[in-house]
């Protein structure tokens, strides 16, 4: 049995992620704001410090074999039509950038400890094809909190090299997440195909599967009709 902790475990890929390993029989711990289905929980609101320190607390001195940080925010109206940039607040910026840049670092700092004390552990993130050179979407917190994730864990990853952990991140396409899938349903995202989440927990599954002396830096995934 595998310990693994994962951010954003009450909803979307998130969720999806924990019902697959607990499934498995291993053992999941969930950090969200909102009670998960599945798994153990930390209540805890990322996006601030003191959110943070909730997860230090409630993690202890547990041995972690990986964090998978499935989390993430976006603003107002993202990805469809009716968002505008001019429209999004200085407010919800800041959220956005807390949520997927700063929160993913501090958690990284609190929790290596506890990922050091397992053999060949992993630490994988959930960015976005926006945070790749010349594919940025209109959503500027968004794809400026993803091109910053990348950049963060490659940072990190020489940060941590005496700790053996292994730091991917995923940057996929639309994922078919219940909310993905209604955006499309009811016209406000364009017709199309988004990927399976059975494909992105294989992704994720396949990278956990490796020994330690494979490390996967960047994994994008994109639909086949985009």
């Amino acid at each position: 049995m595998k310990t693994y902790l994962i951010v954003g475990s009450s909803r979307g890929i998130g969720e999806t992620v924990a019902k697959h390993f607990t499934i498995q029989g291993n053992r999941v711990i969930g950090i969200s704001r909102t009670k998960p289905k599945y798994g153990d929980w930390i209540q805890a609101d990322i996006s601030s410090s003191e959110g943070v320190r909730k997860v230090e607390e409630g993690i202890a001195d547990t041995s972690l074999d990986a964090l998978l940080f499935m989390g993430g925010v976006w603003e107002s109206n993202a990805f469809t039509e009716a968002f505008s940039f001019q429209a999004s607040s200085d407010e919800e910026s800041r959220f956005v950038i807390s949520v997927n840049l700063l929160a993913p670092i501090e958690i990284t700092r609190v929790v290596a400890k506890n990922l050091s004390k397992t053999q060949n552990p992993r630490a994988i993130y959930i960015g976005a094809l926006s945070g790749l050179d010349h594919l940025a979407t209109h959503e500027v917190a968004n794809t400026a909190s993803k091109f910053g994730l990348r950049g963060a864990i490659q940072a990190l990853r020489l940060a941590y090299r005496n700790k053996g952990i292994g730091f991917t991140v995923i940057n996929p396409g639309n994922v078919a997440t219940e909310e993905v899938i209604e955006d499309i349903r009811e016209g406000r995202s364009p017709e199309q195909v988004p990927i399976p989440l059975e494909d992105l927990c294989g992704t994720i599954e396949w990278i956990l599967s490796l020994s330690s002396n494979t490390e996967v830096g960047d994994v994008n995934l994109m639909q086949t009709n985009s």
